[in-house]
């Protein structure tokens, strides 16, 4: 059997004990800074504070305020248009005419009436004056000269009734020439020469530039909130602003099969840039608050819910933090956050594809 002396077991123990402290020299060296894994490059943006707006919008209808449809005072051939869509016309300008053939026989067919019945009245003076001249001779009766009276009062209110029909039929003749009610623009002229056209036919319309109204169904489930005075902004192709004004009609009505409520807002058009019956979007702010933004390319969703990164520490020690956000509507390339984001936090919003919790991050310059 192999014995082992005292001085050799010592050695073993002192070989042991060296190796075990090289052991741990190596796993300090390797939790060194030198050794952890480099910062992550990314960009820093500050969460940022601004009123938000509840907005809504819908499609709307312009219609002039000052708008004329033009529609005949009597039925008829048109014979003849006078001007075209989209010209600038003043009050009484001539804008078509019906054929008045027919009236015009009619008018003439009283004037000969009326002048007929004035050779009567003439004649019936005459014969008034020269039967009371008999009178006071005594040739002839007090019944005579009453019959004579009689005669010339008969033939008077002749007149006059042929005379108010002549003017009748002179009126009935003007409306054969249909005239603008007002100054303003020509609209669409769905109707062409030879035409027949009644008295209910849309002939044009003549709209004054200027103030317009936009017509706005809203649901019911927001009619609640509709308040005069509220403010309504009209959007361009862009969704920019071009113009806007107050509610001021709400009708106390739902319309059944939309389920809606018809408001109006009158909205200036100084530059000329709306024009009537034309749909835009129209937006219809609320109620405000403060929130934050934060950019949508700085937001990840991951089994439904909503996360951010923020960058935690100071000075260049910096780490990435993963936190649950609740977010709202989304304006512009911005979130709205609800919670989770306070103003000031620094949001990591490009980098931050390989992140991990606790990870270290420096800001890119």
């Amino acid at each position: 059997m192999l014995s082992i002396g005292r001085p050799t077991l010592v050695t073993a123990v002192a070989l042991m004990a060296f190796a075990g402290g090289c052991g741990t020299d190596k796993a300090s060296s390797d939790r060194s800074p030198a050794n952890q894994p480099p910062a992550t490059p990314v960009k820093i943006e500050i969460a940022r504070s601004t009123t938000i707006d509840d907005t809504s919008e819908y499609v709307a209808t312009l219609k002039s305020r000052h708008s004329a449809v033009i529609n005949p005072e009597v039925g008829g051939q048109v014979i003849q248009i006078y001007v075209h869509s989209g010209e600038r016309v003043t009050a009484g300008t001539p804008l078509m005419q019906i054929d008045a053939l027919k009236q015009q026989a009619t008018l003439h067919s009283q004037e000969y009436a009326r002048e007929a019945a004035l050779a009567n009245l003439r004649y019936a003076k005459q014969q008034r004056e020269r039967v009371a001249k008999l009178y006071a001779e005594g040739v002839v009766s007090k019944q005579s000269l009453d019959e004579a009276q009689t005669a010339l009062e008969a033939v008077e209110a002749q007149v006059k009734a042929l005379e108010a029909q002549v003017r009748e039929q002179q009126v009935q003749l003007h409306y054969y020439g249909v005239l603008a009610p007002t100054s303003g623009v020509v609209g669409d002229i769905p109707v062409r020469v030879g035409d027949r056209v009644t008295q209910s036919t849309l002939l044009t319309t003549v709209d004054q530039p200027g103030d317009l109204e936009a017509y706005i169904k809203v649901p019911v489930e927001r009619a609640r909130q509709l308040r005069l005075k509220r403010l309504v902004q009209i959007l361009d192709d862009t969704g920019k602003v071009a113009a806007e004004g107050p509610i001021d009609f709400i009708s106390a009505e739902v319309d059944d099969q939309t389920q809606s409520v018809l408001i109006k807002s009158r909205v200036n058009n100084p530059r000329g840039l709306l024009r009537t019956s034309q749909f835009v979007h129209a937006r219809i702010t609320w109620s405000s608050r403060e929130g934050r933004l934060i950019p949508v390319l700085a937001v990840s969703r991951i089994n439904g819910q909503f996360f951010a990164f923020v960058a935690e520490g100071e000075g260049k020690s910096l780490v990435a933090r993963q936190r649950q956000i609740r977010v709202g509507q989304m304006i512009g390339n911005d979130y709205v956050v609800l919670d989770g984001i306070k103003a000031g936090d620094r949001i990591i919003v490009s980098g931050a594809q390989n992140l991990v919790d606790g990870a270290p991050v420096v800001p890119q310059k």
